[in-house]
């Protein structure tokens, strides 16, 4: 007789989320052949299965048996927003009720989707959107990865490239983090050298996350190079110092062999003049990294920060690469469609307010 599940272990076995070993177990539990977990999880993770019954080379008493053992529960669209750029940012309802925000993102050389971690986020940083909202949870492993299932079949393309830089900080949810990296790649397809994961700076974490030598780029979010300014913009910055988490970047460089970016949001006069630039190359020289420069996407903020006009952009990266250091500027997409991550749940919510 098949043993009654706690409410946790449901949430652990629950599609998506649930690792193909811990599908064996369930089959071997019940009595089947261990194929049958490798069948469920191309349904689920290669074919975007939504329902036991889509699953039609399973018997049907498996089937039924299979969804109390194994719980799909999948992500609900509630909005999506497309830009004429081709950008669509989706609003998606998670099994309670709580909402998150992912954008699907296409180049010419990859399809890209950036993905949350949480609903809301306690890192409370100036600039951010989400940030206004606070914290509420950290989402699970299969919560993070439908994400990037949901996208891709409504999209109707493959999906080569993962950011973890929506809603919430990726290094106070590690454990599914991790989990959901994991699943990303042994499940969906997704090489782990096309998977990047954002973090606020949360140094014990970065050590932590090293510990795991996966083949990610980790994107260290600095935005300024001396604490003063760094605790102004980013509360984080209270907490740990430029110093230590360049310590932590160096480490994690050195256990992954994986290079860092070093991700630096600028705004208008805050943190974007020349000595600003002098002082970041001399921070981030003798690292094996890069800058991604990020101009300021106009969002509502406290402290009314604006945009850095082209000129001022070029200035500064001007001085960061006769320095030596190497430079990339990110490619912005979607800005007639609320593409700062939390603008559209914000949004949304006030509609309904």
């Amino acid at each position: 007789m098949q043993r009654t599940l706690t409410k946790q272990q449901k949430e652990e076995r629950a599609l998506p989320g649930a690792t193909r070993e811990q599908i064996r177990e369930v089959m071997t539990a019940v009595g089947q052949p261990a194929y049958r977990a490798e069948q469920v999880a191309q349904w689920v993770y290669r074919h975007g299965a939504s329902d036991y019954a889509q699953m039609t080379n399973l018997p049907l008493a498996l089937r039924q048996l299979l969804a109390e053992q194994l719980p799909l529960r999948r992500l609900q669209t509630v909005r999506a927003q497309r830009s004429s750029d081709g950008t669509v940012k989706y609003l998606f309802a998670l099994p309670d009720g709580e909402r998150v925000e992912a954008v699907f993102l296409p180049y010419e050389d990859r399809t890209s989707v950036c993905i949350s971690t949480q609903v809301g986020c306690a890192a409370g940083c100036r600039f951010c959107a989400t940030a206004q909202m606070g914290f509420t949870r950290n989402l699970t492993a299969g919560e993070i990865v439908d994400e990037v299932l949901s996208i891709q079949q409504m999209e109707n393309q493959r999906i080569s490239h993962v950011v973890y830089m929506g809603m919430g900080e990726p290094l106070w949810n590690l454990q599914q983090v991790v989990k959901s990296i994991l699943l990303l790649n042994k499940e969906v397809g997704i090489s782990q050298r096309h998977i990047t994961v954002s973090t606020v700076g949360v140094v014990p974490a970065i050590y932590e996350l090293a510990q795991h030598r996966l083949q990610i780029t980790l994107a260290i979010s600095l935005h300024a190079p001396d604490d003063e300014l760094r605790a102004r913009i980013m509360p984080v910055g209270r907490k740990w110092k430029v110093h230590e988490l360049v310590a932590a970047a160096k480490h994690y460089t050195e256990v992954t062999g994986r290079k860092v970016t070093f991700e630096y949001l600028l705004l208008r006069g805050v943190n974007d003049e020349p000595q600003h630039a002098h002082a970041l190359a001399k921070l981030v020289t003798g690292l094996i990294c890069n800058v991604n420069l990020i101009p300021f996407n106009q969002v509502e903020t406290p402290d009314g920060f604006t945009r850095p006009e082209p000129e001022r952009v070029a200035r500064f990266r001007r001085i960061l690469e006769e320095a030596g250091i190497a430079v990339t500027q990110r490619v912005e997409k979607g800005h007639d469609i609320s593409a700062a991550c939390g603008q559209l749940k914000l949004e949304t919510a006030r509609a309904r307010a």
